[in-house]
């Protein structure tokens, strides 16, 4: 089939790049003329496993194509993904749905011939509707449906191949055995192909979204408990994740969530649910809860250095919110680092995804380019993100300081390890934290 993307954001590259990958015709399109320039140089704008050699792959084989030509691309496809950002709004919960619409507009400009208009960025109930009063004029060359995203970063292109479920959302049941087609090779390995009413496909993500937040913000209230009562919050993960019903997925005590997702979404549902004058309370709270994680982990620094930061040197052992991405979105560092300098730390960091703009204005924050030189004289070292290189540090090698700790905020460690090395260890929501 031939595939227009809008959009080479995270969403629109990675589902462009692996639509191409199953035989389709796709054309990525992007307003940013660097960065179509970057991607046809065969330079990918995000970080993610594989994705490099996909469109590498892709591109060489003519099956996939990058341009800011959008007239063009609509006129050459038969189907339309929306993949473009729907950020939260500046000092509120709603969702801003300028580029959707702004997008919308421009299609209708350019389109001569019927063509199915696919939502794939993530929106509040409702948008397909208003998407079609956009398109009134020309209402009969369009069907507009939903066909929400469930990529995880840094498992994207698995995620895209081997999908739980393919959830579409129209109006129109004709159109399904369309979009059953498209997705026929993932349908074939598997794939459970799912439909509903287009607002049922635009609250379903949402309601996912929102629900695995839940689950991370349970475990790390949990985990303040264990603290506080000597319990290990492993223990509790494997026992309650061992229940069928319950799974064990999404249950790991640690930072805040963060992300390009959850904090967004959750957002957005309480948004929607404002609307129809509906109370989520439950995701109310999670988002408080979340708030309030980050500052509780950015706190406990005093509990382990003293009230007085001045000088001390503290080393970030990864900064984004999760390993496997370059994605800085709402990641724990964003606050944590910030207020570290205010109170006078000297911070290093050391990402596998290489140095951020985000620090690059903080007073005493400077990136490290390996872990030795990241760690070496610390005070105290923070895990933060679990990237796998991470994972077996002889900390006694490349820490010149005697007296340094190490907070670990995945629980990656092993504490009997630590004693044993007579390194001074706290981690989260396990007895032998401080």
């Amino acid at each position: 089939m031939k595939l227009c993307m809008i959009g080479t954001g995270y969403v629109g590259l990675v589902s462009g790049t692996c639509f191409a990958d199953i035989g389709n015709q796709v054309i990525c399109v992007d307003k940013d003329k660097n960065k179509i320039f970057k991607l046809n140089s065969g330079i990918s704008p995000i970080y993610e496993p594989g994705l490099d050699e996909l469109i590498k792959k892709n591109y060489s084989a003519k099956r996939l194509s990058f341009t800011t030509d959008i007239k063009s691309a609509v006129n050459s496809s038969d189907i339309i993904f929306i993949c473009v950002g729907t950020p939260t709004k500046k000092r509120s919960i709603n969702v801003d749905l300028s580029f959707v619409y702004k997008c919308t507009k421009e299609i209708l400009k350019y389109t001569k011939k019927k063509k199915i208009l696919v939502t794939k960025s993530t929106v509040p109930i409702g948008t397909g509707d208003q998407i079609e009063k956009i398109l009134r004029i020309k209402k009969k060359l369009f069907t507009v449906i939903s066909n929400p995203e469930f990529l995880r970063e840094g498992e994207a292109i698995r995620d895209f191949r081997y999908p739980d479920r393919i959830v579409v959302g129209s109006n129109d049941k004709k159109i399904f055995n369309q979009m059953r087609k498209l997705y026929s090779p993932l349908i074939n390995k598997g794939a459970k192909f799912f439909t509903t009413t287009r607002k049922g496909a635009e609250l379903i993500k949402y309601a996912s979204n929102a629900f695995l937040a839940t689950k991370i913000t349970f475990i790390n209230e949990l985990a303040n408990l264990c603290e506080k009562s000597g319990i290990n919050i492993e223990d509790i993960s494997l026992g309650m994740g061992s229940d069928s019903r319950i799974g064990s997925r999404f249950l790991r005590a640690g930072p805040a969530y963060g992300g390009s997702c959850f904090p967004k979404d959750t957002k957005g549902l309480i948004s929607a649910a404002d609307k129809y004058k509906v109370n989520l309370s439950v995701v109310k709270s999670v988002i408080k809860s979340n708030h309030d994680r980050v500052n509780l982990l950015t706190y406990k620094i005093h509990k382990i250095l003293g009230s007085n930061l001045k000088d001390k040197k503290i080393s970030f052992l990864g900064v984004t919110f999760k390993p496997n991405t370059d994605d800085m979105r709402d990641s724990t560092s964003l606050k944590m680092i910030p207020y570290l300098s205010k109170k006078g730390a000297i911070i290093n960091y050391y990402d596998p995804s290489g140095e951020k703009n985000e620090f690059r204005k903080i007073k005493n924050c400077s990136y490290k380019n390996n872990i030795k030189n990241n760690c070496n004289n610390s005070d105290l070292i923070i895990l933060l993100t679990e990237w796998d290189e991470f994972k077996t540090i002889d900390f006694k090698k490349i820490v010149k300081n005697n007296k340094f700790k190490v907070y670990d905020l995945r629980n990656l460690y092993n504490p009997e390890e630590m004693k044993r090395n007579k390194i001074k260890y706290y981690s989260v929501g396990r007895p032998n934290t401080k």
